[in-house]
């Protein structure tokens, strides 16, 4: 088989280059920024958290996501942390956790002395608790990077600060449309969510893993970065519109990080940031073809949990064309 080019290095275009490079196929990336990161994929939370995402999500996301903690653990061993999701509540948004316990699976409860044994830091703040012990995290940014320097080393070649269409340019057989967001003129079922986030700085709280902190209107997660760092995200606003963080929205989070501990008023904001992710009606990807075009899009907030599963598909489907997968929608 010739190269296949791949269109955009977020975590798809990425994920893809890699299941086709493992397969011994010769891949190019073309990107339109000049260096990995520019996209939705770098403010992600990064949290491989399949049965926590159920609560608001189709079965599927569940089912296909559970496999992807294993393939970023077997791509990339040494940047998956398996320590599992907190889920926990204020005092009186305790019946949030039930709401969250009657949609979701894989958890278990714990009191007050179980959630201090988890997390010290957060003894005596809650009462109880939903633990989900098989989900993961990882850092997205090391993620990329690494993802990057291992293509590299497979000998996959990255074209950055490209615009024009890389089956003009390069000598390719297929070519792989993953740049997200940037299709939303081309695809009319597309539109465009919104997703805010921040980095806070603090040496007064520890977290070994990700805590979502429920509430009825402004639900966030808190994922644990290297060096007393911490991802509090993130907004959903269905809008188009990129930019930086709007003001209600960064008073939202900060005013949920504080809610979950005090510790964090005092943190320094390191960083804010906002991505559009693409959706479908159903907030399902799909893997689309148009001649020798597949496109894999639609990732709504599951870019990191559910690109592994596409990328297989993608591959098994250029290699046998027969190949069924229930993303596909067949031309």
């Amino acid at each position: 088989m010739q190269p296949v080019a791949i269109k955009g290095a977020g975590v798809v275009g990425l994920v893809t280059a890699y299941e086709l490079a493992r397969r011994g196929i010769e891949v190019e990336i073309v990107e339109r920024a000049e260096r990995i990161g520019a996209g939705a994929s770098w403010f992600a939370g990064g949290m491989l958290a399949p049965w926590c995402e159920r609560e608001g999500a189709d079965e599927k996301v569940e089912r296909v996501g559970a496999t992807a903690i294993e393939w970023w653990q077997a791509a990339l061993p040494d940047k998956v942390a398996q320590e599992g999701t907190l889920v926990v509540a204020a005092p009186r948004d305790t019946r949030e956790l039930d709401r969250f316990s009657t949609r979701t699976t894989g958890y278990r409860w714990l009191d007050a002395d179980e959630i201090a044994a988890l997390e010290p830091d957060l003894a005596g703040r809650f009462s109880r608790a939903l633990f989900f012990p098989k989900e993961a995290h990882l850092d997205p940014r090391e993620a990329l990077s690494s993802l990057h320097d291992t293509l590299v080393a497979m000998g996959a070649r990255f074209h950055f600060g490209q615009t024009r269409d890389p089956t003009l340019d390069l000598h390719v057989s297929w070519c792989i449309d993953c740049t997200g967001h940037a299709r939303l003129p081309d695809d009319a079922a597309l539109r465009g969510v919104r997703g805010e986030m921040l980095y806070l700085r603090t040496g007064d709280i520890r977290l070994s893993r990700p805590v979502r902190f429920l509430h009825p209107r402004h639900p966030i997660y808190v994922v644990p970065r290297r060096e007393r760092v911490f991802m509090v995200g993130a907004t959903m606003i269905e809008s188009e519109l990129s930019g930086p963080i709007a003001a209600r929205s960064l008073m939202e989070l900060l005013n949920a990080a504080y809610a979950l501990h005090p510790a964090f008023g005092e943190a320094q904001i390191t960083e804010t940031g906002t991505g559009i992710r693409p959706a479908y009606p159903d907030n399902l990807p799909r893997i689309t073809r148009s001649g020798s075009i597949y496109s894999l899009n639609g990732m709504y907030r599951h870019g990191f949990l559910l690109s592994p599963a596409l990328a297989h598909d993608v591959a098994e489907l250029l290699l046998n064309p027969d190949h069924g997968s229930e993303f596909y929608d067949e031309p």
